[in-house]
Formats: structure tokens, sequence, C-alpha cells
């Protein structure tokens, strides 16, 4: 049975109707049970709407881990009890969690539970290795400019195992992550793209060429997903699969896919196998171009900033006597390594390829032009 109709049925309300989406009613006297791991000196869940989105984020994965414990079902009155809240309030999160986190729960007789494939297998992790997956977790939220309930959930199961200066951090880092708008479409097509790539599942999509080039508009594509990718450049995230019409691989920013469904056709998931390493021939996220050689050189001003960072798994630095530095790689593609260069201004001259120091030097001498006799700041049209 849908766990909508069993809460309606099982607990009405007065008028008939459950109450609307984002209310909460708390529990018994409005309590609620601490986090495990965190501090009693953390500011009270719910004091605004980061903290509301956090503490029932946390709710969520209470009650869905006395769901995976009681793998014969659980009452409502029992999960309430193991919980904190209201029946009122189990009711409410269960369904919700059926319908917008898409756990499969499953109601029967009064009991719920989660079906067997509901959560991966436990990890047994040290302090040191949980932190290595908050730093992780930290590069994505920097990178995504999305609001991300899987990547919310992340955080809650995380906070729950580090100490409490850490947990501390954890709620500031999911504060910031709960303050950007729900985006239902991209939520919805994450997760569809996600589950491809888990199960080996061809998926179609129907993909806003139009950023670049308003004349391409709108394509349909079926695509086998490789792999998902975070940028930092972009502060977006890219699907990398094998396009089946245009018979290549190929990267699609998941922002401009409109829709996704998945298909019933599967391939072998060792095809994606060699993602990683692909992805290591690009700058950022773009891999599926001819690799090229790159040379720049550094000025004496910015020589020891470049050459304490490896920027790209090809490089390979060269000290010059004045103090500058030449830095040279092979990358696939040039116009995100393009981007980077520019950011350094005047201290970075590109050597090679021809081609990408031209375009460098026209996109300078453009920026220049800008501001040509500009002695105040811009001009003010009245």
């Amino acid at each position: 049975m849908s766990i909508g109709r069993a809460a309606r049925a099982a607990h009405p309300e007065p008028d008939g109707a459950l109450q609307p989406r984002g209310t909460d009613t708390g529990g018994v006297g409005g309590g609620r049970e601490p986090i495990p791991g965190v501090s009693n000196g953390m500011r009270a869940p719910g004091s605004d709407r980061a903290g509301l989105k956090w503490d029932r984020s946390a709710r969520y994965l209470k009650i869905a881990r006395v769901l995976h414990q009681h793998r014969d079902g659980i009452g409502a009155a029992a999960i309430a009890d193991l919980v904190g809240v209201s029946k009122r309030t189990v009711y409410r999160d269960l369904e919700a969690m059926e319908r917008d986190a898409g756990l499969p729960i499953w109601q029967d007789g009064g009991r719920y539970g989660l079906e067997e494939d509901a959560f991966l297998p436990p990890l047994d992790l040290t302090l040191h290795e949980a932190m290595t997956l908050f730093l992780a977790a930290r590069a994505l939220a920097k990178a995504s400019d999305e609001y991300d309930s899987e990547l919310i959930g992340a955080f809650v199961k995380l906070a729950a195992i580090l100490p409490p200066v850490l947990a501390d951090h954890v709620q500031a880092t999911t504060d910031i992550v709960a303050k950007r708008p729900p985006d239902a479409r991209f939520t919805r097509v994450f997760r569809t793209l996600s589950e491809g790539w888990a199960r080996g599942r061809v998926v179609e999509i129907d993909y806003d060429a139009a950023a670049y080039d308003p004349s391409r508009g709108v394509r349909h594509a079926r695509v086998r997903p490789y792999a998902i990718e975070p940028s930092a450049l972009t502060h977006a995230l890219y699907l990398i699969g094998w396009d089946e019409e245009r018979r290549g691989e190929r990267t699609f920013k998941v922002e401009r896919i409109r829709e996704a469904s998945l298909t019933p056709a599967t391939f072998d998931s060792s095809e994606g196998a060699g993602a990683a390493a692909h992805l290591a021939r690009g700058w950022d996220v773009i891999a599926d171009q001819p690799l090229q050689a790159v040379a720049i050189r550094f000025s004496p001003a910015v020589a020891r900033r470049v050459a304490e960072t490896r920027w790209h798994a090809s490089q390979v630095l060269e000290p010059r006597a004045d103090g500058s530095v030449v830095w040279r790689g092979r990358v696939a593609g040039l116009s995100e390594i393009q981007v980077w260069i520019l950011g350094w201004g005047p201290d970075a001259e590109v050597l090679e390829p021809p081609e990408l120091r031209k375009e460098v030097a026209d996109q300078l001498r453009r920026a220049a032009e800008r501001y040509e006799g500009d002695e105040g700041g811009p001009a003010v049209t009245r």
C-alpha cells in the first residue's frame, strides 16, 4: 500500500488531510533527541530555515535506521517512541521519505519497513577516514551550486560519528547547502543518472545545448552513464558517458539535462572502468578531446605559488635562472586550461600551442580595451 494512503487512513487530521508540506509539529512537547556525536553546545536545530532542514534530515535518518534495524517491520507508535516524536510526525515523515527521498518503504498491516536494497552495507570508518570523506563532501558542496538532499543526508550521517568540534563544522556546511533553493528537476535527473550509472542501465535524456549556440535547441539522446563528475571550474556536475547516436564518449552538464529516464536496456559496466583515468587527461571535466602539449611561462612574482601545487597529472616544471618557471603538460582540450591561465593575468605567458597563445592574447586585449580610458569606474547610463 502507498505510504501516503496508509498514513492518512491510520491517523487523519481534523480536516481530513495531512498538514501542509514543511509544517513540523516537532514531537511531544516539541522535544527532539540530540543527534549522536553532536555537542549540546550547538545551536538549537530548527532555529532557522537551514536548521529546520538539518533537523528534518536528521530525523529522517533516525527513522530510516529504525526501519533498517527491524527487517520484519515496525509500527508507527514504536517508531515514534524510538525517535522521540509524535505518531503524526512519523506518518508525515514516512510519506515524505518515500515521496521526496525515493526510499523504498513498504507497509503491511500497520507495520513499516525498508526493502532489502534500500541501504548499502555499513562502513567501519576510522576518524581519519571519516574526515577524508567529509573533506570530499565539502569539495562537492563547493563545486555544486544546487540544493542536494543526498549531500545533506551524507553530512548528517557523518556528523553522527565525528567528535563535537568537527560535527559543528558539518552542521555549518549543511546549513549552507540547505539554504540553496530546492530544484526538483535537478534532483530527479541526478537520481535517475545515478541509478543508471550504478546499475548499468542506458538512460534517455533531453539535453539543452542552447547555452553556447541558441540554434541547437534541445536534443534527445541515449547515453550509457560511465561517471558523474563535479567541476570546480563551473560549480556544476557533469555526466560522462557513451552517446549511442553519435557513437562516442561525450560530456553533458547535468544542469542542462531537462529530463532523464531509465530504459530497460543494459550495458556492460566494464565499458566505463577506465573513466577515472580518462578524466585525468582533461584539465577539469572535458576529456573527450585530443591531447595537446601546453607550455606556460610564469613570472618570478608567482613562480613559487605555481610550483607548490600539482595542477595536472602530466605536469612538469622547468625553473629558470631569472626566477620564473615554465609549466608543461599534456591536456585534453584547451578551453578549461585557458580559464586558469587568464586567472594569472599578466604573470602568465602561453608559449605553446600557438592557437592557445593567440586566444589568450585576444582575450586579454579585449579586456584591456574595455577598460581603456577608464579613470573613475564604469560610465553610468541615465
